[in-house]
Protein backbone atom coordinates (compact mmCIF):
# COMPACT_ATOMS: atom_id res chain seq x y z
CA UNK A 1 0.00 0.00 0.00
CA UNK A 2 1.47 3.37 -0.91
CA UNK A 3 2.11 5.96 1.73
CA UNK A 4 1.40 9.66 1.41
CA UNK A 5 2.39 12.31 3.94
CA UNK A 6 1.39 15.97 4.07
CA UNK A 7 2.77 18.40 6.64
CA UNK A 8 0.52 21.29 7.74
CA UNK A 9 0.36 23.71 10.60
CA UNK A 10 -0.98 22.59 13.94
CA UNK A 11 -3.95 24.95 13.64
CA UNK A 12 -5.33 23.23 10.50
CA UNK A 13 -8.15 20.73 10.88
CA UNK A 14 -7.48 17.24 9.47
CA UNK A 15 -10.61 17.18 7.33
CA UNK A 16 -9.35 20.08 5.20
CA UNK A 17 -6.45 17.89 4.07
CA UNK A 18 -8.44 14.78 3.13
CA UNK A 19 -8.69 15.44 -0.60
CA UNK A 20 -5.13 16.83 -1.05
CA UNK A 21 -3.84 13.74 0.78
CA UNK A 22 -5.83 11.44 -1.53
CA UNK A 23 -4.49 13.34 -4.55
CA UNK A 24 -0.91 13.00 -3.27
CA UNK A 25 -1.02 9.19 -3.26
CA UNK A 26 1.37 7.86 -5.94
CA UNK A 27 0.25 5.24 -8.48
CA UNK A 28 -0.24 1.80 -6.93
CA UNK A 29 1.86 -0.83 -8.66
CA UNK A 30 0.82 -4.41 -8.64
CA UNK A 31 0.34 -7.20 -11.11
CA UNK A 32 1.02 -6.58 -14.77
CA UNK A 33 -0.89 -3.88 -16.49
CA UNK A 34 -1.67 -0.30 -15.87
CA UNK A 35 -1.07 0.76 -12.24
CA UNK A 36 -4.02 1.96 -10.18
CA UNK A 37 -4.05 5.74 -9.85
CA UNK A 38 -6.07 5.88 -6.62
CA UNK A 39 -7.11 3.69 -3.71
CA UNK A 40 -10.34 1.76 -4.00
CA UNK A 41 -11.52 2.35 -0.40
CA UNK A 42 -10.85 5.07 2.20
CA UNK A 43 -11.46 4.38 5.90
CA UNK A 44 -11.92 7.37 8.20
CA UNK A 45 -13.33 8.24 11.61
CA UNK A 46 -16.31 10.40 12.59
CA UNK A 47 -14.55 13.69 11.91
CA UNK A 48 -14.69 13.04 8.17
CA UNK A 49 -18.36 12.07 8.05
CA UNK A 50 -19.90 14.73 5.84
CA UNK A 51 -21.93 14.26 2.70
CA UNK A 52 -19.73 16.68 0.76
CA UNK A 53 -16.55 14.67 1.40
CA UNK A 54 -18.31 11.38 0.73
CA UNK A 55 -19.59 12.69 -2.60
CA UNK A 56 -16.18 14.04 -3.62
CA UNK A 57 -14.62 10.66 -2.87
CA UNK A 58 -17.35 8.87 -4.84
CA UNK A 59 -16.78 11.26 -7.78
CA UNK A 60 -13.15 10.13 -7.80
CA UNK A 61 -14.18 6.48 -7.87
CA UNK A 62 -13.28 5.80 -4.24
CA UNK A 63 -15.63 4.03 -1.84
CA UNK A 64 -15.79 5.97 1.46
CA UNK A 65 -16.13 3.83 4.60
CA UNK A 66 -16.65 6.41 7.32
CA UNK A 67 -17.79 6.01 10.90
CA UNK A 68 -21.17 7.65 11.36
CA UNK A 69 -21.65 10.57 13.70
CA UNK A 70 -23.98 10.23 16.65
CA UNK A 71 -23.53 6.47 16.84
CA UNK A 72 -22.22 4.38 19.70
CA UNK A 73 -18.44 4.18 19.98
CA UNK A 74 -16.73 0.85 19.60
CA UNK A 75 -18.48 -0.19 16.41
CA UNK A 76 -17.34 -0.25 12.84
CA UNK A 77 -13.76 0.76 12.16
CA UNK A 78 -11.94 -0.60 15.21
CA UNK A 79 -9.59 -2.97 13.39
CA UNK A 80 -8.61 -0.25 10.88
CA UNK A 81 -8.27 2.38 13.61
CA UNK A 82 -5.78 0.17 15.46
CA UNK A 83 -3.51 0.25 12.39
CA UNK A 84 -3.57 4.05 12.41
CA UNK A 85 -2.89 4.31 16.14
CA UNK A 86 -0.03 1.80 15.90
CA UNK A 87 1.53 3.80 13.06
CA UNK A 88 1.29 7.00 15.10
CA UNK A 89 3.05 5.19 17.96
CA UNK A 90 5.84 4.12 15.61
CA UNK A 91 6.33 7.72 14.52
CA UNK A 92 6.46 8.81 18.17
CA UNK A 93 9.42 6.49 18.72
CA UNK A 94 11.48 9.11 16.85
CA UNK A 95 12.21 11.88 19.33
CA UNK A 96 12.69 14.51 16.62
CA UNK A 97 9.13 13.91 15.43
CA UNK A 98 7.59 13.82 18.89
CA UNK A 99 9.10 17.19 19.81
CA UNK A 100 9.59 19.50 16.84
CA UNK A 101 12.92 21.32 17.05
CA UNK A 102 13.25 22.46 13.43
CA UNK A 103 12.01 25.86 12.40
CA UNK A 104 11.78 25.04 8.71
CA UNK A 105 8.89 22.86 7.63
CA UNK A 106 11.00 21.26 4.87
CA UNK A 107 13.47 19.88 7.41
CA UNK A 108 10.69 18.48 9.61
CA UNK A 109 9.00 16.97 6.57
CA UNK A 110 12.29 15.36 5.54
CA UNK A 111 12.62 13.76 8.99
CA UNK A 112 8.99 12.63 8.78
CA UNK A 113 9.51 10.94 5.41
CA UNK A 114 12.80 9.42 6.54
CA UNK A 115 11.05 7.95 9.59
CA UNK A 116 8.32 6.56 7.30
CA UNK A 117 11.02 4.89 5.20
CA UNK A 118 12.62 3.36 8.29
CA UNK A 119 9.27 2.12 9.56
CA UNK A 120 8.45 0.53 6.19
CA UNK A 121 11.93 -0.99 5.98
CA UNK A 122 11.70 -2.53 9.44
CA UNK A 123 8.26 -4.04 8.76
CA UNK A 124 9.47 -5.69 5.58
Amino acid sequence: MPLSIILTGANRHDVTQLLPLIDAIPPIRGIRGRPLQKPQVVYADRGYDSEAHQQQLRDRGIKPVLAKRRTEHGRGLRKYRCVVERTHAWFHNFHRLRVRYERLAKIHEAFLKFAACLICWSTL
